[in-house]
């Protein structure tokens, strides 16, 4: 399995997962159709599915273009919110199993950004579209504090801490900038910050994270931390995920 992201719009992603020896590809929320396209073209594979994170415009946006212009592409998306997943073939549900080629991929329900949200895992890989981002995470647009911290710290944190995250949007700078008003005494941080600036000077994505560095660096999954929670005032783990994302919708770092 080859990933290849493709920064497309003003700060998103979309990803081609392909199966070399097959020659196809998957594309996750390819919302703006003429990257993805050269991408694939460039690749040299040919496109089987369209994995579609949330219903979003910037995610789902580009799928009645993408399946007019390939014939036969499978359309994914949740099951739980199939009126408003745009060209839908393929409504899935928990654990469902997703194929590209020879590449086995499973469905994890992340309620919260949107009701219907899902991730997609293939093998190390999670592609969890606007749930998690670099030291961050998405609003809280149709669910609860309750709901993202499941999401985060039982079905993202509960993965090997290897598992690389492919994220929807490039927003680390900002992140990171947020996450030391909670943790400016986090080492890890500060060195996460750095790295990410010199990424972005240049012009380098700051994905993939990983699961392990995830736990050192982003507040959203340092709920627990007793760090975090003195930071807001806060014990309970689900008082400190919606004071934390209270904190963060109000900054402008």
């Amino acid at each position: 399995m080859r990933i290849v992201p493709i920064p497309i719009l003003r700060d998103n992603y979309a990803y081609l997962i392909i199966d070399e020896a097959a020659g196809v590809a998957g594309v996750v929320d390819p919302a703006e159709p003429e990257p993805v396209c050269a991408a694939l073209a460039r690749e040299g594979v040919r496109l089987t599915h369209v994995l579609c994170t949330h219903h979003h415009w910037d995610h789902s946006g580009g799928n009645v273009a993408m399946a007019k212009r390939f014939s036969g592409v499978q359309v994914v998306g949740s099951a739980d919110d199939a009126k408003r997943i745009p060209a839908l073939t393929t409504p899935v549900g928990p654990d469902d199993e997703v194929t590209i080629g020879t590449l086995r991929g499973r469905v994890l329900p992340v309620p919260c950004h949107t009701r219907g949200h899902i991730a997609f895992r293939f093998g190390d890989a999670l592609f969890c579209g606007d749930t998690l981002f670099v030291a961050g995470c998405g609003r809280f647009f149709e669910g609860d504090a309750a709901q993202m911290d499941h999401a985060l710290n039982t079905v993202i944190a509960g993965l090997p801490d290897e598992t690389r995250l492919f994220c929807g949007h490039e927003y680390t700078l900002s992140n990171l900038r947020f996450a030391l008003t909670i943790e400016p005494g986090n080492p890890a941080l500060k060195k996460r910050q750095a790295w990410a600036e010199a990424r972005r000077a240049a012009d380098l994505p700051t994905v993939p994270s990983t699961v392990g560095d995830e736990k050192q660096t982003n507040p959203f999954l340092r709920v627990r931390t007793s760090a975090v929670a003195a930071a807001v005032g806060e014990t309970d783990p689900i008082a400190v995920m919606a004071a934390l994302r209270a904190r963060k919708d109000d900054f402008t770092g």
